[in-house]
């Protein structure tokens, strides 16, 4: 029977060494911010040199208006203006970690003001388009798009 209560005994210095580190491990650990998290605000800010942008019916920005999986949204820009008063067209999100998706810069053998690429979106959000205009003023449009898992609401 010693080799019984003794054994038992080894079982048991593992557990309570367990019991002994919960606390340790109940303590919330504060998440970790990518080097590259940058809010919504501040990305516009830095994109238009602190001016702001305003909206304008010559961005014309296509994007689902439900995006089935969230890691690949399709996501068009066109711009009406000649190229040659187009310096830069931005792609932003609302509620990404990091607002900042796509940031192309224009010259005129780019043809137009074009732009077509696939974003990641964390959750339903706005996207937005803004163009950065030679003179220094920036115009945006932007559209909710909605994230749904395997296509379901």
């Amino acid at each position: 029977m010693q080799r019984r209560s003794f054994l038992k005994g080894l079982g048991a210095i593992p557990v309570a060494l367990g019991v002994g580190s919960l606390p340790i491990l109940a303590k919330e650990k504060p998440k970790l911010k990518s080097k590259n998290a940058m809010p919504f605000k501040k990305a516009l800010e830095i994109v238009t040199n602190g001016k702001g942008a305003k909206q304008s019916a010559k961005v014309k920005l296509i994007v689902p208006e439900i995006a089935e999986n969230g890691a690949v949204v399709p996501v068009k820009v066109n711009v009406d203006e000649p190229i040659e008063n187009v310096k830069s067209i931005h792609i932003l999100t609302t509620k990404n970690s990091n607002a900042r998706c796509a940031d192309v810069f224009l010259s005129p053998r780019n043809g137009k003001a074009y732009f077509a690429t696939r974003i990641k979106l964390g959750g339903t959000q706005e996207v937005v388009a803004v163009a950065v205009l030679k003179n220094g003023s920036a115009i945006m449009a932007k559209k909710p798009v909605k994230v749904t898992i395997g296509g379901c609401g």
